[in-house]
């Protein structure tokens, strides 16, 4: 369980304690005048009201735990609308690593699948990503900020096998499409450079698989047609088997091929709205009802301590008219629970617009200032692509003291990190280490905490090797001794290390997505790796 604001759960047995003490000295006063008046009226006053003050320092007790706003449990929402079902398939082959667009090919077609994922609320989505071939990262959904979050993530290096095959992708997508049992028409959006290393047959027969099963397919070509050369991360650039520096081109003849054999629509980079020609296209599906589930984690659960209070109150009112008076007057000196109603920024996360859910958010944390509220900025900034917003606000809710806040904070705050290396080169290792420690702060909070432990492992690879150290001289005075506790240079002992990647090949097994933290080692079976 968290709680919105930790001070005013601190704070309640102590105001709780406060009220029962006065409405103690209100009852005494109140008897000592009644025997004044006289002894029977006085035996008859002290006779009422002997509980009346536990009940209202209960009263208390309860408005301010509610008033700090307890989170705990899941909740299951359903979730219907008129839909279609739409596949998403992107290509992360490494020749989308080319920078003939700016910033370069990957995040160009990452930024423009955002926008129609934004632009087609209210419908079935689910995403494909391939490189050799096909991988299912997300399943057809109407919660959008899931796709939003997957496609923040996509990189080269999550794919265990390099190269580039539409076909294969194609298929896979067609295969997610055909076992939809609701909403309306289906659809492919295929985000590429249009670099295939596949048999053109294979792209024909894909084409006409899609045209054979009544799915719609818009292409969407990414780059330059003269061509551009794949940056490594070390420097350089890629080369092939023989050592020359690659050159990858954008090939609209190849998806020319494919959307002629499916019926479909080649939207080339010369379209002044690639995204909304895609849009128009879908446009003209029909819609069917669909529906969908998804959980809710840390449900605001204020309400239950505010609806045991009123309860209490009504029968202290129903008994003792006065004393009841005083209680509803302290209530509503404490405020109410309009703490528990959801935020701005809620409402927004419910409707999957993460961008206005990251302002609202913001403002809440600048207003409240608590660690949860820094939380939900910084993760919902994450969400949105925002990663200097994100890693400030996750740093701040960092410190928090509940300790399953802070472990979230500290592996958010990590992943914003490792995310914000991939896309700054200058900074990359100084990034990348920092990704690293605040990865190894989560672990420590929870040691089976799977992702955290590879997104560690993740960051650890791609930081460049140290240099060589000398060979110790014999006899020399002042050399370092060897380490007898035989602790990785991360701080993490051998047998902790080699748990990080028996946990990372496990996962790897027990997912269809097949993700490796490694760069890709295996031979591609289409030949070229790029």
């Amino acid at each position: 369980m968290i709680v919105d604001r930790l001070p005013v759960l601190i704070a309640a047995p102590c105001v709780a304690a406060g009220v029962t003490m006065l409405a103690v000295l209100a009852r005494r006063r109140r008897l000592r005048s009644a025997a004044a008046w006289s002894r029977t009226l006085g035996a008859t006053a002290a006779s009422f009201g002997r509980r009346s003050p536990a009940m209202l320092g209960t009263v208390a007790l309860l408005a301010g735990v509610a008033l700090a706003g307890p989170r705990w449990g899941t909740t299951i929402k359903s979730t219907d609308s008129r839909a279609i079902n739409v596949a998403i398939v992107m290509d992360v082959s490494r020749s989308m690593l080319a920078q003939d667009v700016a910033p370069d090919r990957l995040l160009r077609a990452s930024g423009l699948a955002r926008r129609l994922v934004q632009d087609l609320r209210g419908d079935r989505m689910g995403l494909v990503a391939f490189a050799a071939r096909g991988y299912l990262l997300s399943p057809l959904t109407l919660d959008q900020s899931a796709l939003a979050v997957q496609l923040d993530a996509l990189d080269p290096d999550m794919v265990s096998e390099g190269g580039s095959g539409v076909a294969s992708a194609l298929n896979a997508a067609r295969e997610i499409l055909s076992a939809a049992k609701e909403g309306g028409d289906r659809a492919i959006v295929l985000f590429t450079d249009g670099e295939s290393f596949e048999d053109p047959d294979a792209l024909r027969a894909a084409g006409t698989a899609l045209r054979r099963d009544r799915i719609s397919l818009s292409v969407v070509t990414i780059g330059d047609i003269r061509g551009a050369k794949i940056p490594e991360a070390g420097g350089g650039f890629h080369r092939d088997g023989k050592g020359d520096e690659v050159v990858t081109v954008r090939r609209d003849d190849l998806m020319k091929l494919v959307t002629d054999a499916a019926g479909g629509v080649l939207i080339t980079p010369t379209s002044p709205d690639p995204v909304g020609e895609a849009r128009r296209v879908l446009s003209r599906l029909a819609r069917a009802p669909a529906s969908d589930r998804t959980a809710s984690t840390l449900v605001p659960r204020g309400w239950i301590f505010a609806l045991a209070a009123a309860l209490i109150l009504l029968l202290q009112t129903m008994t003792h008219r006065s004393a009841a008076l005083i209680a509803v007057a302290l209530t509503f000196g404490l405020g109410t629970a309009a703490a528990q109603r959801p935020s701005a920024g809620s409402r927004y996360i419910t409707r999957g617009d993460s961008v206005h859910a990251n302002t609202a958010f913001a403002v809440e944390a600048r207003r409240l200032g608590s660690d949860t509220a820094w939380y939900n900025a910084g993760t919902s900034a994450l969400v949105a692509g925002d990663l200097p917003s994100a890693v400030a606000a996750l740093q701040r809710a960092s410190t928090s003291l509940d300790p399953e806040l802070r472990r979230r904070a500290l592996y958010n705050l990590g992943t914003a990190l490792l995310q914000q290396a991939r896309h700054d080169s200058t900074r990359r290792d100084t990034l990348l280490r920092a990704a690293s420690s605040q990865l190894q702060s989560a672990l420590r909070l929870d040691p089976t905490d799977r992702n955290a432990k590879f997104n560690y492992e993740l960051a650890r690879r791609l930081q460049p090797p140290p240099p060589p150290k000398p060979p110790p001289s014999s006899g020399g005075r002042g050399q370092p001794k060897p380490d007898p506790s035989n602790r990785a240079r991360s701080g993490m002992t051998q047998a902790e290390a080699e748990q990080v990647l028996t946990a990372m090949e496990r996962a790897e097994r027990n997912t269809r997505l097949g993700l490796n933290t490694q760069r890709p080692v295996a031979r591609s079976q289409l030949g070229p790796d790029w």
